[in-house]
């Protein structure tokens, strides 16, 4: 009889987290070889790029904010906002944080929490979420040089912009405070089952980026930003989810890719909304720039430590993140005592929702399959040559 080897609850415990909280971040090509293989006689900047890359990349966006900050601070007295407004710098540790770690920005925690928790007009609560933005995390993505799809970036990016400008003058007008608070819970909600679709197929075959990228695949990104945009409009998130939930489930780029595409687009389309609510249009609330004032510099520290914590990460994990926070918006949403009217329309949106997500995601099966094929065609063409 051969003895039997009992696995301790402290070696259980330690494979769990080696296998979901340490699983190794995916760099971009020529930064894996300088990781792997460092320069025999490392200059400054080998030592702070390639060996501390992660501390240099969190530490960057981090110093310069709170340099910025806390000259404006002491100038203008901002401190004699918080004991009013000192909520929303503890709801910005979580926001900026999940933030950075997962594809749905900082205004998927801080917009249902201000509407439904605080009951904050939604404009406010849409335009602060832009003003946060993710600037610090996607600065913190780049220097860490962890791989994006930098064509779902700029093709993302080029429907978001028409498309914010569409949402902003003509879409979000269309629609009551709770009609806003409804359709934010309603889609998010139908992206956390899109995300569940996606963590269903065990041991999926990804791709690192985009395969076979043809003129089509660009269009789709294209209007695919374009409904993004319209999103952000009124809810200050949304381009992030549109291109996440695009790239994984119909292209089949793994979520490690897809993660840091979503905080970096996040990122810049952030900038121009805030540019244009503030600049454009001149109209945002006095509140606004308040809550901004008080939570910047928890922000400039949790999008950072939000980005290096969640490219680490097991996919699987940093999805749990986003059903949690779904199941926290759609139930506080249903305790604001929506009309019947608000709970049926925000229901089929939900099933209409998942219905569009699981045929996108067989689309994308059939994409794959057809990819493989390709691949094995153009490795026998090769054997024969």
């Amino acid at each position: 009889m051969g003895k039997v080897v009992k696995k301790s609850c402290g070696s259980g415990v330690k494979n769990w987290c080696k296998k979901y909280m340490l699983d190794g971040q995916t760099l971009e090509n020529d930064q894996a070889e300088k990781v792997i293989n460092p320069p025999e006689n490392p200059s400054t900047y080998d030592i702070l790029f390639i060996k501390y890359r992660n501390f240099t990349a969190m530490l960057i966006p981090m110093i310069f904010i709170h340099m910025i900050w806390w000259s404006i601070a002491f100038r203008y007295d901002l401190f004699q906002y918080y004991s009013e407004f000192w909520h929303m710098p503890v709801v910005m540790i979580l926001g900026s944080t999940i933030g950075g770690m997962t594809s749905e920005g900082a205004g998927a925690v801080a917009f249902p929490v201000m509407t439904l928790g605080l009951h904050i007009d939604p404009d406010i609560a849409r335009d602060f979420a832009l003003m946060m933005g993710m600037t610090s995390a996607l600065v913190c993505v780049l220097f860490m040089k962890v791989k994006f799809e930098h064509r779902a970036v700029i093709i993302g990016c080029l429907g978001a912009v028409p498309g914010f400008i569409i949402g902003v003058h003509y879409i979000d007008p269309l629609f009551s405070g709770a009609q806003k608070k409804m359709l934010f819970v309603s889609i998010w909600t139908a992206f956390a089952f899109a995300l569940g679709i996606l963590n269903a197929q065990k041991k999926r075959s990804t791709f690192r980026e985009i395969p076979e990228f043809c003129a089509w695949k660009g269009w789709v990104l294209f209007f695919t930003g374009i409904i993004g945009g319209i999103f952000d409009a009124f809810a200050g998130s949304g381009i992030d989810i549109c291109i996440f939930s695009v790239i994984t489930l119909l292209f089949r780029v793994t979520e490690k890719t897809a993660t840091p595409t979503t905080v970096v687009l996040k990122g810049v389309i952030a900038v121009f909304g805030f540019y244009y609510r503030a600049v454009m249009m001149g109209d945002i609330d006095i509140m606004a720039w308040r809550y901004f004032s008080v939570t910047v510099p928890i922000s400039a520290c949790g999008g950072p430590i939000g980005s290096f914590i969640g490219s680490n990460l097991h996919r699987q994990l940093v999805a749990s993140f986003v059903y949690i926070l779904e199941t926290f918006a759609l139930v506080g949403f249903l305790l604001t005592n929506p009309g019947l009217d608000l709970i049926v329309v925000g229901a089929l949106i939900i099933i209409g929702g998942f219905v569009f997500f699981f045929f996108v995601s067989k689309a994308g099966a059939s994409l794959m399959q057809t990819v493989i094929e390709n691949e094995k065609q153009k490795q026998l063409e090769k054997a024969q040559i």
